[in-house]
């Protein structure tokens, strides 16, 4: 299959269960919003060493907002339950709390509700106090600057990771110049992020590895410099893969990210130099979700 002369390889992306939540930031201005929501967001790649996996979401105007400011809507996910609220209490508590003029909401409702500031009030040492609106309950607690808002709680909610696809390419400099037309495309979808640096991944990982302590180890199949050597995927035209991963609130939010940032692909300057898209699986045997990209792209 081929859209716009780029081929599709008939392969899926395989995808798991995992837990989001939604937080916005807000501040003063964009600039500061920004500042924080990069704090928070860092580090959060993988949940195979990060914890979570986090990004931001979409840039939020003043008429977006809880309090009427310039913010951020940030996802966070993770396969553990504890894991992701133990995760966004400290992020909020190192990345937000302690950046100049935020306040932090809560970006989702749902019936499965996690502490945001409800254990973040104790920084207030006594001084904190609380307030009700229309159901919900914000913590004040008294800082350098003023004081820093916080919403007491959010929501937590089923989701998915690991959707993906790789991009194998002639060359370096197009298929990075290819991925970055796709997570811009991405970048405007809501529900869904690219939690890998600049959304783009050339450390794909196969799970094990021929050393016991490794849970995962490069993806030799899709090493260009290990073509002659070991089991490799990639033809002789291939000189360098991508991977981007997406991880989305449902299945058709991902769906839509994958489609739309592939026929952008398609239609680029760049795509006369993508061989071929492939996907990452497990061979249908470890996730949830199977991502099949010629049926996303009829």
């Amino acid at each position: 299959m081929k859209i716009n002369g780029m081929l599709i390889e008939n392969t899926f992306a395989e995808a798991f269960n995992m837990k989001a939540s939604r937080v916005i930031v807000t501040a003063d201005n964009e600039k500061w919003a920004k500042n924080a929501a990069l704090s928070f967001t860092g580090f959060a790649t993988s949940v195979i060493a990060c914890g979570i996996e986090a990004g931001i979401e979409k840039k939020l105007g003043k008429n977006e907002t809880p309090d009427g400011r310039p913010g951020y809507s940030i996802l966070a996910f993770s396969m553990s339950r504890s894991q992701l609220e133990k995760q966004i209490e400290t992020r909020a508590g190192q990345c937000i709390l302690t950046c100049p003029t935020t306040a932090l909401f809560s970006g989702l409702e749902s019936e499965d509700m996690i502490p945001l500031g409800k254990n973040l009030k104790y920084f207030g040492d006594g001084y904190q106090i609380s307030k009700k609106i229309q159901g919900k309950r914000f913590w004040r607690i008294p800082v350098m600057d003023g004081e820093f808002m916080c919403e007491e709680m959010t929501g937590r909610v089923p989701a998915i990771g690991g959707g993906n696809f790789l991009l194998l390419s002639k060359n370096r400099s197009s298929c990075l110049a290819a991925c970055e037309v796709a997570v811009d495309v991405m970048s405007k979808i809501e529900n869904i992020i690219t939690p890998f640096p600049g959304g783009v991944v050339r450390s794909g990982s196969k799970v094990g590895s021929k050393y016991k302590a490794l849970i995962a180890s490069t993806n030799d199949a899709f090493c260009p410099s290990l073509s002659g050597i070991t089991g490799s995927k990639l033809n002789k035209n291939v000189n360098c893969v991508m991977e981007i991963v997406i991880n989305g609130l449902s299945a058709d939010d991902i769906n839509k990210g994958i489609k739309e940032s592939l026929i952008a692909i398609s239609k680029s300057k760049y795509s006369k130099d993508i061989v071929s898209v492939s996907a990452g699986n497990y061979g249908g045997k470890l996730g949830q979700h199977h991502f099949h990209l010629r049926k996303i792209l009829k």
